[in-house]
């Protein structure tokens, strides 16, 4: 029998670490509450709350590594200080039991605004909002007896990735010629992590020992500008470039005064306003891992945009945009 990883959340994240350790013939276990996930004869499917010991520890008997893919039930820092800290100190308390390495996908919060490219030994700080969040999180990994190991990412694209700015916000828009509108500036150099990338960085961390215990970047692509990212989406799905509609973070902010989640995006907005840059040369150079090419990513993820708009379902025949 097989090594066992056990992935909970059957979101982008989780459904992509599943499907590449179950393409490279591991036996893996995908907990979600309402038993989703990807259908592969080497992925069980099972009915878990990991926010419950019993049925988490049961679940994750003999596992090697444990992927923790799951998050907030809201995109707010209320919701996540009230979720995310039990359950990580949950899971961190069944792996020890079991024996297990907790991989962690991270985001770049904890760095909060910074003024230049952002490397692992920067200062991890922020003290405001959903960034502190992820700040405390990070701190309590560092102090559990469990090993683990945080993989960060800047803003999610490819396969899978539908909340995201790269996600339906643009792509099913790029697709049908329609305007594609972003908050912020779009001529500003921006970070985006190929989903397939993150797995596999978090896949490769759990497999090798000397990277336990650390905080790592996910390979990611060189920063381009969001209308470099369009124009690419657009070469790749073989249709003229849209007009980018760039809207200014006070609309965001105004649109907050009656919407939680516009109010929690103007939160982060700095990102976009300004160059957000990941580089991940030291972490390539520890996992062994390259990017993919921006190019490469833009085929990929335009393939799979359109096995999901030819769908039946609200991304079917008609434009998606935020207004």
């Amino acid at each position: 029998m097989s090594e066992l990883h056990v992935v909970t959340g059957a979101g982008p994240v989780g459904t992509t670490v599943a499907e590449q350790l179950a393409a490279a013939g591991k036996r893996v276990r995908i907990l979600t509450r309402s038993g989703s996930g990807p259908d592969h004869p080497l992925i069980e499917r099972r009915r878990v709350d990991v926010t419950r010991a019993d049925q988490l520890t049961s679940a994750a008997e003999g596992a090697v590594a444990i992927y923790h893919c799951t998050h907030g039930s809201r995109y707010a820092a209320k919701a996540w200080w009230a979720e995310l800290p039990a359950t990580e100190q949950n899971v961190l308390a069944v792996a020890n039991r079991v024996g297990a390495v907790v991989v962690f996908p991270e985001s770049l919060y904890s760095y909060g605004p910074v003024d230049g490219p952002m490397t692992e030994n920067m200062p991890r700080t922020a003290d405001f909002g959903k960034p502190a969040v992820r700040v405390a999180l990070l701190r309590a990994r560092d102090e559990s007896a469990t090993p683990t190991v945080s993989v960060a990412a800047s803003d999610f694209i490819g396969p899978h990735v539908r909340m995201s700015h790269a996600g339906e916000r643009m792509i099913p828009n790029i697709l049908r010629g329609k305007a594609v509108q972003v908050f912020g500036r779009s001529d500003v150099p921006h970070s985006f992590t190929f989903m397939p990338d993150l797995a596999a960085a978090m896949i490769k961390a759990a497999a090798d020992r000397t990277l336990w215990n650390s905080f790592l970047h996910a390979p990611t692509a060189p920063a381009v500008t969001i209308r470099d990212l369009v124009a690419a989406l657009s070469a790749a799905a073989g249709v003229p470039s849209p007009r980018v509609l760039a809207l200014p973070t006070w609309t965001l902010r105004a649109a907050g005064l009656m919407n939680e989640m516009m109010r929690e995006l103007a939160e982060m907005n700095y990102q976009f306003e300004r160059p957000f840059i990941l580089d991940s040369t030291a972490s390539e150079a520890r996992l062994g891992l390259r990017p993919t090419p921006i190019p490469e990513v833009a085929a990929q993820t335009v393939a799979w945009w359109k096995t999901v708009v030819a769908q039946p379902g609200p991304l079917a025949g008609q434009p998606y945009s935020l207004a």
